[in-house]
């Protein structure tokens, strides 16, 4: 009976000590792509586009061409967006966009987490989207990264997006490269393809305290 008792004692303190799982919104599934539409650049040869992206093995295959997006059906607004991605093959561009306005419009008003080799982490700004702190000019105005924390071409990298209606902040693998306060407080979430075939897995939402 002894033995019983300090065996409870030992379950309850082990229990104690585990931290709480964050309730996790999936946005992927895993088997298809159930809750996302597709928009491709105008002119895109369309019996290619039906490949540009694919659910396989638990991951989401982009092709790369022709230039696209996918986007999620519906919008959301205070959010941690968790993301893994790698190259396949020769890494080039691509990237995850949030607070998408315009959702079927190529390319969209949109705040863009860049994936290009070599520049993970630079905030782009699509479609004429500004930032209340930090100068937009030109087209695709981009706050660069602070540091560079990219793994190796082939092996997969970990991007998070903390969205607190306007305030945004991306990571590469745990580390914060980019803050700013966006114009748009809600919007989409979209998978990019420009370039070379790409995969991503695990994307989900996490509450946010």
């Amino acid at each position: 009976m002894k033995q019983l008792s300090i065996c409870i004692i030992l379950l309850v303190l082990t229990a104690c000590g585990e931290a709480p799982q964050k309730k996790r919104d999936m946005l992927f599934n895993g088997d298809n792509l159930s809750g996302w539409e597709m928009a491709v650049m105008p002119g895109a040869d369309m019996q290619q586009a039906t490949e540009l992206f694919r659910a396989e093995q638990g991951n989401i295959k982009i092709a790369g061409e022709p230039f696209g997006y996918l986007y999620t059906v519906e919008q959301h607004s205070v959010y941690k967006l968790h993301f893994e991605w790698r190259w396949v093959g020769e890494p080039t561009n691509s990237g995850v966009f949030i607070h998408v306005q315009n959702p079927g419009d190529v390319w969209p008003r949109a705040y863009e987490f860049q994936l290009m080799a070599g520049h993970a982490g630079d905030m782009v700004m699509l479609g004429g989207a500004k930032l209340e702190d930090f100068p937009c000019e030109g087209e695709f105005p981009i706050k660069p990264r602070e540091g560079d924390y990219e793994n190796a071409a082939g092996e997969w990298n970990t991007g998070e997006i903390v969205v607190n209606g306007p305030f945004l902040e991306y990571y590469v693998n745990g580390h914060l490269q980019n803050q700013a306060t966006a114009k748009f407080e809600t919007g989409h979430i979209a998978l990019q393809s420009e370039g070379g075939p790409l995969e991503l897995r695990n994307i989900y939402l996490e509450a946010i305290e």
